[in-house]
């Protein structure tokens, strides 16, 4: 266990070109994003845009991009604590980091929940999401420039 959490520590820690791994992460989240395509006219808490994976692929880009610079990014804390160190570095703005984190939070007891009713893919209007949505998709669009 410990040399595999070094070995990942290392790995992290590799200085990233970020024009690329911006590109790089885009392209896998669309991949990911056609590969569960939803006909429905509902949002799907987990994989449509302004969800879950985006959230989690922010996180994962903020770590691949600034590992090198700030090894504390290297924790294996989850996705909440490292938004909160990624604000707290300056990396991203820490009201956009705590309203993401929010979000997440509340997609992600709705998913448990609806799950425990025995649903597999988490569907709700976009209506009851929609400013959580907006919120994600905001810091999307800051740390990818796609706004």
């Amino acid at each position: 266990g410990n040399a595999f959490e070094q070995i990942r520590r290392e790995v992290l820690r590799q200085p990233r070109d970020a024009v690329k791994l911006r590109a790089e992460v885009i392209a896998m989240r669309q991949r990911m994003h056609d590969g569960h395509p939803n006909g429905s006219q509902l949002f799907d808490l987990k994989h449509d845009s302004g969800g879950i994976v985006d959230v989690e692929f922010m996180v994962q880009y903020l770590v691949l991009a600034n590992a090198a610079k700030h090894a504390k990014l290297t924790a294996n804390v989850g996705n909440l604590a490292l938004l909160g160190m990624a604000a707290s570095l300056g990396l991203i703005d820490s009201q956009k980091a705590n309203a993401v984190a929010e979000a997440y939070r509340d997609y992600r007891r709705l998913q448990h929940a609806r799950r425990l009713q025995g649903e597999s893919a988490v569907r709700v209007p976009l209506s009851e999401v929609q400013a959580k949505v907006d919120t994600v998709r905001d810091l999307w669009g800051i740390l990818f420039k796609t706004r």
